[in-house]
């Protein structure tokens, strides 16, 4: 029986929401919100997003993810996409009508309620080498890469102090699947974790510390730690796609990319929305 949930897509901005919208089309699987800039506010936007579609939360460990957020078995059910559920009910945490409640359609009272898949979605700096300006990067693993502490010897981790982890994995079947749809349509794109700050990189040392601290990060933005947090604390597999329009690295504005980035995240979900066919 196919999954007929929809996929929550996660931008922090209008810009990034409207190119999302203009790749989908009227796919009407698919609801996208802009939920403001940074991890908080991805969070708290997606977690109430979740829960006004009869979402419940799991509770502790979920068996799917495991303690860093992996997701292992859900993803075979995410291509198996049809007819779009017909619930809003999570409109009154995004614009919607107020006291707007989900319907029981929407599958109240499970994990995930009305959504099968929840994407963070919009632009990105790049790490040089790893992902050009225009390309797409399609998360591997997101890392929350400045929840930790300054010590004397460097900066510590939350996984190294043993207060949890800063680290929520995607579903990795359809990350894949992903990956290799951008590559056959002649699109640029590499799949690497996707870094989460709370304040973007402004300076050559800055970078150098975030690739020490992870060396095979392909691009940084700020909302898909708070996105992942939330849809795993409601049972829901995630995914992350970027378009690069800067370098992390110095702040230069004179050579970001942006207008080229929202084109290439447009392009991009026009082929999202083929793999969850």
């Amino acid at each position: 029986m196919n999954d007929t949930r929809r996929i929550l897509i996660v931008t922090a901005v209008d810009a990034e929401r409207d190119a999302v919208l203009r790749g989908l089309g009227d796919d009407p699987r698919f609801r996208v919100i802009a939920a403001g800039v940074g991890p908080a506010a991805a969070a708290a936007v997606t977690a109430a997003t979740l829960a006004l579609s009869g979402a419940v939360p799991m509770g502790g460990e979920d068996e799917e993810t495991g303690a860093a957020g992996a997701e292992t078995s859900n993803s075979a059910s995410i291509a198996d996409a049809s007819a779009a559920d017909a619930s809003e009910g999570a409109s009154a945490a995004v614009g919607g009508v107020a006291g707007e409640r989900p319907s029981a359609a929407a599958g109240a009272h499970r994990p995930g309620g009305g959504y099968r898949l929840v994407v963070s979605a919009g632009i990105a700096g790049g790490f040089p080498g790893r992902a050009a300006l225009g390309s797409l990067v399609v998360a591997d693993e997101l890392i929350a890469a400045d929840l930790g502490v300054e010590t004397p010897g460097g900066f510590a981790s939350v996984d190294e102090l043993g207060f949890g982890s800063s680290r929520a994995g995607v579903s990795t079947r359809t990350a894949g699947a992903l990956a290799a749809a951008l590559r056959a349509a002649g699109l640029p794109v590499v799949t690497g974790p996707v870094l989460t700050v709370t304040t973007a990189t402004g300076t050559p040392a800055t970078a150098a510390e975030h690739l020490r601290r992870v060396p095979e990060a392909a691009a940084e933005a700020m909302e898909g730690f708070g996105v992942a947090a939330a849809a795993r604390h409601m049972g829901v597999p995630v995914l992350e796609l970027r378009a690069i329009s800067n370098a992390v690295g110095p702040r230069d504005r004179d050579a970001w990319r942006i207008g080229d980035a929202l084109q290439a995240l447009e392009r991009g979900c026009a082929i999202l929305k083929e793999v969850l066919e």
